[in-house]
């Protein structure tokens, strides 16, 4: 495979680093980077000062000073991420990322903006091939899009008003170091809600659930149980244990000791990393029916999926029938860093072959085609505590059906 060059974007509010785990995209960059250095391609990483990013070389591009500028001091274990595409943090990164990267680009580099049009001033000022390389939002502009479940790929397409495919979009999950999940198979007596506290990720539904079965609830993540502007009055429930917004340790030890997690989010969830993160520990879900959750959860394997409050009910009575190892075994072999970075290589080659004679060109090297592949739990299988190991560029890789003890399909 050809080494490619990248320029990679950060976020304009935040440091991109590890310790930032309430921040989705923040951890997509961090592990997005990793990736694309374990493949051998070349990374200029362009974020805040203070960021933690694998890559040939870091650009800062703004400073804490002009974060708190903009946004003052805030606790963001407790309060929403601030942000906006037109304020003081913004317009900086903005500028000086254009700048950064003009001095640097050459012909065939990629871009990758992971916030979308929050970063559409940079792709227009630098005039480099460009990708959304993680969408969940709506505010897509590129002609090159890798969209983090078939079901927010089609939403998208709807509100576009698409009705063709585009050969050079592509969906490619949410991917997760296995490592910082450990396998926990002996579970605690509670029910875990961990997620921003809004009403259309479902809290009160969770509260509602919980208090119906007589399950305690903790409830982890930025926001108040008491939000009247979300509808919210939740403090006052004895069986619910609040706690703000948590580091990566403990954001682990919550999930593995949990005996479910409950999601019943209201809209057309774009993917929901929570579930994965519950799944790899070894923790099942309940979920509602909609948006991603039927590509990420297995009804009656890794959990339940819900419509009606009775349903959620009966998935929390009966949870017991879902084997951690089946969780655990699913999101190893289909959501870890490993098994996406695949994805990701197979993608980014195919776009920068347009650099030549894109659709047409051949592929002498090309030995499977197995990238979309995915595994399944087998009844009898025992989860795996291990990594899948990265592809190693110099050696032999064998395929997934080689190294996988799991059924095996491209549904």
């Amino acid at each position: 495979m050809k080494r490619l060059r990248f320029h990679l974007l950060g976020l304009a509010h935040l440091a991109t680093h590890r310790k930032n785990s309430a921040c989705a995209y923040t951890q997509k960059i961090v592990k997005l980077a990793r990736i694309l250095k374990k493949y051998g391609h070349f990374v200029y990483f362009y974020g805040v000062e203070g960021s933690e990013v694998e890559c040939d070389e870091f650009i800062p591009v703004s400073t804490q000073e002009i974060l708190e500028k903009t946004y003052g001091r805030y606790d963001k274990s407790k309060e929403f991420f601030k942000h906006h595409p037109q304020d003081l943090a913004h317009r900086t990164f903005n500028q000086n990322a254009i700048q950064a990267i003009l001095e640097r680009k050459e012909e065939q580099d990629l871009l990758l903006c992971p916030m979308g049009n929050y970063q559409q001033p940079i792709a227009e000022g630098v005039k480099l091939l460009t990708i959304e390389s993680g969408i969940g939002y709506t505010g897509v502009f590129s002609s090159f899009r890798v969209f983090e479940s078939y079901a927010w790929m089609h939403y998208i397409y709807g509100l576009l008003k698409l009705d063709d495919g585009h050969w050079y979009d592509a969906v490619i999950p949410n991917y997760f170091e296995v490592a910082d999940f450990p396998y926990e198979p002996e579970k605690e007596d509670y029910l875990l809600y961990f997620g921003r506290i809004i009403g259309r990720k479902g809290v009160q539904v969770a509260a509602e659930v919980a208090k119906a079965t007589g399950d305690q609830l903790y409830i982890v993540g930025q926001g108040s149980l008491d939000n009247p502007q979300e509808g919210l009055a939740l403090s006052a429930e004895k069986h619910i244990i609040y706690l703000p917004a948590v580091g990566p340790e403990e954001r682990a030890r919550l999930l593995g000791k949990a005996k479910a997690v409950l999601m019943p989010t209201f809209y057309l969830e774009p993917f929901g990393g929570v579930n994965v993160e519950a799944q790899l520990c070894g923790t099942p879900v309940i979920t509602s029916d909609w948006g991603a959750f039927p590509e990420t959860v297995l009804h009656g394997v890794t959990g339940y999926r819900c419509r009606v409050v009775e349903e959620f009910c009966w998935a929390v009575k009966n949870i017991h029938r879902i084997r951690p190892q089946d969780c655990r075994a699913w999101a190893v072999k289909n959501y870890s860093v490993e098994r996406v970075g695949k994805m990701y290589e197979e993608y980014f080659q195919r776009v920068h072959r347009l650099f030549g004679r894109g659709w047409y060109e051949a592929n002498e090297q090309r030995r499977e085609l197995d990238w979309l592949c995915r595994y399944y739990p087998e009844q009898s299988t025992a989860a795996s505590s291990q990594q899948e190991p990265m592809e190693d560029r110099s050696g032999e890789e064998k395929s997934p059906q080689q190294q996988s003890g799991l059924i095996v399909s491209d549904n």
